[in-house]
């Protein structure tokens, strides 16, 4: 069997977001699997599924923000569980962090293209917590009443 080898294409730019370029979603060299315990995409839905992480990223979402002002926004973060929150973000891609040469210095926050692809789903995350906390509550109330133990809820 002969292989004929026909010259490729001279490549062309392609745009932001295109497969291949940064930031785009990319077909994975392996399978990802979020059950695997070793799979690093267990850490990345860790990290979504943070309550801080969907409140922090909620805010930014309106707005490049300043740390005091973020801080005001979520209400009853620590300045530390902030700060760490921001930094993992920041890590991860989700969150940029400019700083600006002011005495005393300027640090500003905001999302990157990657984190504002994660404004739609986590603001259906809240919207859901926000629609359905009274069937929540009631079958919080319904489990509490019942009596179970803390053996049993094991």
């Amino acid at each position: 069997m002969v292989t004929k080898l026909v010259p490729r294409a001279p490549e062309t730019p392609q745009a932001p977001g295109t497969p291949g370029m940064p930031g785009a979603p990319r077909t994975p060299a392996k399978p990802w699997n979020v059950y695997d315990p070793d799979c690093p995409t267990r850490r990345v839905l860790d990290r979504i599924a943070d309550k801080w992480t969907v409140l922090v990223v909620g805010v930014l979402a309106e707005g490049t923000l300043r740390f005091g002002q973020l801080r005001r926004e979520v209400t009853g973060i620590s300045q530390k569980v902030l700060t760490e929150t921001l930094r993992d973000l920041e890590r991860d891609g989700i969150v940029s962090r400019k700083v600006y040469a002011s005495v005393p210095p300027r640090v500003e926050y905001s999302l990157t293209p990657l984190g504002r692809s994660l404004t739609g789903l986590l603001d259906s995350v809240r919207s859901w917590a926000e629609t359905h906390i009274e069937a929540v509550l009631e079958s919080q109330k319904a489990y509490d009443d019942a009596g179970r133990s803390d053996a049993e809820k094991a």
